[in-house]
């Protein structure tokens, strides 16, 4: 049975996931929709619909991880279960945090502005940079496996033998968890790195015209405020994430405290629920989409 406290976050977790998956799918399919109606795909429209879709994806895993742990914990462990949901999750999350950095680096390199040349080299060659980042997110994915496949191996062997320390069980849990995510924690780094370059450029833009016109805030100043909110809103978001799917993790060695575990999956909740939402109010696309729907629903009533 879970308490007051744990009812009422997990209630929280769950109205987030049912409003991270539709923000999600709606993005999805206004894209896909724009795809068939032009026969093309642009790099934004690939990147929106494999974010949108991963994210769909995590947002179950993430709930039926959490929900079979709270309430079928002896099932959960001593299954098959587990392992198979181990390799999914490697897999999409890599595959989430690769299109939220590539989104990230994509209009970094559009919107920024530098005078560095390693910055205007790699402006002229977006194509270049993203096979990097597919490089990257494969050499990462390949690395994950096979050390997910190496713990799974070593857990099913101490699962027989229980006499070592848990001192010893907790630190080599911690080093095989840096190793599988290094790539993961890679990518992080480099979408922060994006977004953080990104607001210094917009807000020197932005000081630039306040001074260019007496400090009369006009509408491409307005612009660049709004996009330097939604960067901060993304990084806090993200890095919510980390720390949410770290505290689940972390629950591995206390699952006895259920409300801590709640408090991390509702953490790890709130990124795909809330930043989809952002992505439909500051895209100008996704917003009229949007408005057309809410439109058509008020009609309707």
């Amino acid at each position: 049975m879970l308490s007051a406290a744990e009812g009422i976050l997990l209630s929280i977790a769950t109205v987030e996931v049912g409003l991270g998956v539709l923000g999600n799918t709606f993005i999805a399919l206004v894209n896909c929709m724009d795809w068939a109606k032009n026969n093309k795909l642009s790099m934004i429209g690939f990147l929106l619909i494999g974010l949108a879709t991963s994210r769909i994806f995590i947002v179950w895993l993430l709930t039926l991880d959490a929900y079979a742990k709270l309430f079928y914990p002896s099932k959960y462990f001593s299954s098959s279960l587990i392992e198979i949901v181990s390799y999914i999750w490697m897999t999409v999350n890599h595959l989430t945090v690769w299109f939220a950095t590539s989104l990230s680096i994509f209009y970094f390199l559009k919107i920024a502005n530098f005078s560095d040349c390693v910055f205007l080299w790699l402006k002229r060659r977006t194509d270049k940079a993203f096979v990097f980042l597919l490089g990257c997110l494969l050499t990462s994915w390949v690395i994950s496996f096979l050390f997910v496949v190496k713990v799974m191996k070593d857990g099913k062997v101490n699962h027989r033998n229980r006499t070592s320390e848990m001192y010893w069980e907790k630190r080599q849990f911690t080093i095989n968890y840096v190793f599988i995510n290094i790539g993961v924690i890679s990518l992080f780094m480099m979408t922060l790195t994006a977004c953080f370059l990104l607001i210094i450029s917009l807000w020197r833009h932005s000081r630039q015209m306040q001074s260019g016109v007496s400090g009369f805030r006009d509408l491409n100043t307005e612009a660049h405020v709004k996009a330097i909110k939604f960067l901060i809103s993304f990084i806090i978001l993200f890095i919510l994430y980390f720390i949410g799917v770290s505290i689940e993790i972390i629950c591995t060695f206390i699952p006895e405290n259920k409300l801590l575990f709640i408090f991390g999956f509702t953490t790890a909740s709130i990124y795909p629920c809330c930043h989809s939402f952002i992505l439909i109010l500051t895209n100008s696309q996704l917003k009229q989409a949007f408005v057309k729907v809410l439109q058509g629903l008020k009609f309707s009533e």
